[in-house]
């Protein structure tokens, strides 16, 4: 049986905005409802915060619902204006093509295309669009929108306001495809919900009044809140800028430590909005975390999660076994040359062409430990490096074939968190 999604989701901080709330959740209690939420092809991957919407995708279909992905083939050759002070650059059929197929991938790791009547849709609105008659699009949908409507918008008005910028007819015209797409989702799919960031609510708004004015149907909008940390940043960023869905833009290492060094302050909503565990079982996580912070169990549960949907189980499996290797959870000197491997790419790490044995102080210096061999000397005298997790004292160590680690491998750590390797005669 189909259940009230909008209250669902507002239990656990996913909504901002919503358009008819009671009405909405009585029609999704008598009946199955589809909702759609449209992805901006502007790059080949998605990224975290794309992960609020999609997993409003995933639970609507959860709940007995049917979602619509809509990729933005048509819309992406214009660029949505909201929120942005200047013109984005136009991308070309060719990138935009290309990134939809991208995205598209991404998305398949959310929801079921294959489960009967409530199986996901994918679409993508360059095929309806790209069909569009310019004089019937004026007077079948341009009509129904007045010039006010439009330069009212904050982000239109600020840009008309200030003589350094421009908005020109091309960004005008998105809310008006945006509004068509709404109106031809609930035509042909009987799609009467949309969903999206909360910027996009006056967009929704537009599509919403279109049904009403063309065919006399109802329409429904809800907006998800802006994820902010409780720094007060927008999260969904590293120090890399971005965390990518895409092993090739983040890799799954550098994903699943983004979820690991989460703040404390705002794991809870987290486990919310990006995990499908219920509020009972979030709360059981979150107060064991709270008796023990400093194991972070809390975290690494919600990082497994989010990297084995994300990049499937066996690599979660993968990079969860090599944070646990460089983080003192494993010894070391057990792991397998695999986890090695992984560490590899994502950790300082120098090629040794020498026989052994090795002085350490050359190896402290090659991994770029170290600036010198005479500070490299001071640290050892300091207690400050480890040679595959073991402190050592002696200036004169040598590294010897005894001290190799599975596929010929040496730890370095320089302090109490910066890791190198040291990879021999490969």
């Amino acid at each position: 049986m189909p259940q009230n999604f909008y209250e669902i989701m507002s239990r656990r901080g996913f909504v901002e905005w919503c358009s008819h709330p009671e009405e909405l959740g009585e029609k999704m209690l008598r009946e199955s409802v589809t909702g759609y939420v449209g992805f901006d092809p502007s790059a080949d991957s998605l990224h975290v915060g794309n992960m609020v919407p999609i997993m409003g995708l995933a639970w609507l279909q959860k709940l007995g619902h049917r979602p619509i992905a809509v990729a933005g083939g048509g819309t992406g050759l214009i660029g949505d204006p909201s929120g942005k002070t200047k013109e984005r650059q136009l991308l070309s059929p060719e990138q935009v093509e290309h990134n939809v197929s991208r995205i598209k991938g991404q998305l398949e790791r959310f929801l079921d295309f294959d489960c009967g009547p409530g199986s996901a849709v994918m679409t993508n609105n360059y095929d309806w669009l790209s069909r569009i008659n310019f004089i019937e699009f004026l007077r079948d949908t341009g009509k129904y929108f007045p010039v006010s409507f439009l330069i009212n918008r904050e982000y239109v008005r600020s840009r008309i306001e200030d003589p350094e910028k421009t908005i020109t007819y091309t960004e005008l015209s998105y809310l008006l495809l945006q509004a068509h797409d709404f109106d031809h989702l609930y035509n042909t799919l009987g799609c009467s919900l949309q969903m999206g960031g909360n910027d996009q609510q006056v967009n929704i708004i537009g599509g919403i009044d279109l049904i009403r004015k063309r065919s006399g149907g109802q329409g429904y909008g809800i907006t998800f809140s802006l994820l902010l940390t409780a720094s007060g940043q927008k999260f969904g960023k590293s120090e890399e800028g971005a965390v990518y869905l895409d092993p090739k833009r983040t890799s799954p290492y550098k994903f699943y430590q983004f979820w690991i060094n989460t703040d404390d302050r705002d794991i809870e909503r987290l486990h919310r909005i990006y995990s499908f565990a219920g509020l009972d079982e979030i709360a059981d996580v979150v107060s064991l975390h709270e008796r023990r912070p400093e194991l972070r169990e809390a975290q690494k549960r919600l990082a497994w999660e989010v990297t084995a949907r994300v990049h499937g189980e066996a690599t979660a499996a993968r990079v969860r076994d090599a944070s646990k290797v460089l983080f003192g959870e494993t010894d070391v000197r057990s792991a397998p040359a695999e986890l090695l491997d992984t560490l590899a790419e994502e950790i300082p790490t120098a090629d040794v062409q020498s026989a052994m044995p090795y002085p350490l102080i050359d190896g402290l210096l090659a991994s770029g430990g170290v600036a010198s061999k005479g500070e490299a000397r001071r640290k050892i005298k300091e207690g400050g490096i480890y040679l595959n997790g073991e402190k050592q004292s002696d200036e004169a160590r040598q590294i010897a074939a005894s001290d190799l680690l599975s596929g010929g491998y040496a730890q370095i750590r320089v302090g109490k968190r910066d890791f190198r390797l040291l990879r021999f005669n490969r």
